[in-house]
Parts: structure tokens; sequence; C-alpha cells
């Protein structure tokens, strides 16, 4: 992968991660807590952030699965034939806090379409949102409770968030969008 600046290593976003388990401990009930990792890079944070608030506190949150494919509003711009990866929360969220998490939050499209979806399983007391980086660039009125680093980008930037158990690595880069010549 080409990238411009590696912007965290391992060790920065394990901190990260940290940080962000120790502030929803602080802001959460964390016997009516759950998380719900949105497919793909939000479901090893949330499980990383599962294990941290099981170190700090002795108490292991659940953690779900969440696949928003079918809940995007660019749908029809993404692919004709898109990768289903599946939506696994096997607890209920009703009356519970929901700490969504995501590795990057640029537009907020994605967390409109995951409030959707948790919407469609039930009625939760309180939906948060915990994510790797905030980019900035808003189109919709979402922002993040918990933020592991808010990077400044410019539009015609992109942000990887690499992570061990898909990308053999841990480490955020930026990196130039790559520009299709049809």
């Amino acid at each position: 992968m080409n990238f411009k600046a590696k912007i965290m290593d391992g060790q920065d976003m394990d901190r990260a991660l940290k940080r962000i388990a120790h502030e929803i401990i602080e802001n959460c009930d964390m016997n009516q807590t759950v998380l719900v990792g949105i497919q793909r890079r939000g479901v090893p944070l949330a499980k990383r952030i599962q294990e941290h608030i099981l170190q700090f506190e002795n108490i292991k949150v659940d953690v779900g699965v969440l696949d928003i494919t079918f809940y995007r509003d660019d749908l029809s711009l993404l692919s004709d034939h898109p990768i289903i990866n599946g939506t696994d929360v096997p607890f209920s969220i009703q009356n519970k806090t929901v700490v969504m998490v995501d590795d990057v939050l640029y537009t907020g499209r994605t967390g409109r379409a995951a409030i959707d979806a948790l919407m469609d399983m039930g009625r939760p007391k309180c939906i948060k949102f915990a994510v790797m980086i905030d980019r900035g660039h808003r189109e919709l009125p979402i922002r993040a409770d918990f933020v592991g680093k808010n990077v400044p980008t410019s539009s015609s930037e992109i942000i990887h968030v690499l992570v061990s158990e898909m990308d053999g690595e841990d480490n955020v880069v930026i990196a130039d969008k790559e520009i299709s010549h049809s």
C-alpha cells in the first residue's frame, strides 16, 4: 500500500483503545452497555475495547457485529453486487446503552446507516459512537462520543485503519485517493 504518512502505529492504536475503554467505563453503566462493531474493521476494534473493559473492570460486555450494507443511502453507487458480511447481535439491545464502534468517521453516512439498522433491532436506551479516527468533512449531523484521534484531512485524502486481524498489522495511514480512469 502506498501511503503518505503513518498517523498511528500499533502502540498508539492500543493506547487510544484503552483510553476509549476508560471513557466508556466513566460514561456508561457497564451492566447495561453493549458494544456493536460495524463491519468490517469496527468489529476487531470493538472486541479489543471489550478486552480492555474486562481487564479494567472485570466485566465482560457483549459484542455484536453489524452489517449496514442494505441501510446505506449510497448502495447503488457502491456495486451491482455488494458484499454482505453479516450481522450477528445475539443479545437484546432493548433499553441498553449501545456503543457503535467503527474505524473512521468521515461524512456521517455510515453512522446514520448503523443507527437505522440498530433501531430495526429494538429501542436502545441510548446509542453512543466510538471511532478510531475522526477525519472531519461531515455531511450529516453525526458525531463521535469517543475518539481515538482527530485527523484533519483534505477531501482528496483517505485514511486506512489497518488491523492485524484482517491486514496482518496495526497502523493508521493517510494516502491520496486513487483516481479511477474510466
